[in-house]
């Protein structure tokens, strides 16, 4: 394989990627080379395709669709509502902040996607019954992941560090 099929991958990435030339020998070694060769450049062009269908949340997107979507309920500085630990006379709780001082970094990725999507009704169930809706006919997955990325970014080292070890954790294999 020409090294040149992947030019950025560098150094010792492409080397492990790429393999030297076929051995000289048996034709089962042939066949073997070829073979690693095969997977090899699979998992590259697997590595590159993700990298491509995924791409990285943009924070200014993230905080403007925030102050349309979310502000009105949870604050414009994530604070959220006065009392939020103590239900509202219709007895829901009131919005949550989404700041450091909040719960929302207590809760892994998925879970927070899922009730942004769905809304807390549906994702808690077992009839609790909450003033938040679903998103999914407003936003976007790809603007859920931009508000979600700009919540995060607004947290202290040690609350995103936690929430990142939660959600890398609860969804290993």
């Amino acid at each position: 394989m020409d090294p040149n099929t992947f030019p950025s991958l560098r150094g010792e990435v492409r080397d492990a990627l790429i393999p030297p030339a076929a051995p000289r020998g048996r034709p089962d070694d042939r066949r073997v080379a070829v073979c690693l060769r095969l997977v090899c450049a699979t998992f590259a062009a697997s590595i590159v395709s993700i990298a491509q269908a995924q791409p990285l949340p943009d924070l200014a997107v993230g905080a403007r669709l925030y102050a349309e979507a979310c502000a009105s309920c949870h604050g414009e500085e994530l604070e959220g509502q006065p009392d939020w630990m103590r239900p509202l006379p219709s007895d829901r709780m009131p919005a949550p902040p989404h700041d450091a001082s909040g719960h929302t970094w207590h809760h892994r990725d998925d879970v927070l996607f899922r009730l942004v999507k769905e809304g807390v009704t549906a994702v808690v169930g077992g009839g609790y019954e909450s003033d938040m809706p679903g998103f999914a006919d407003v936003l976007s997955d790809e603007e859920i992941r931009a508000i979600l990325a700009f919540i995060k970014s607004t947290w202290p080292d040690r609350q995103r560090e936690y929430q990142a070890a939660i959600s890398a954790q609860d969804s290993a294999p």
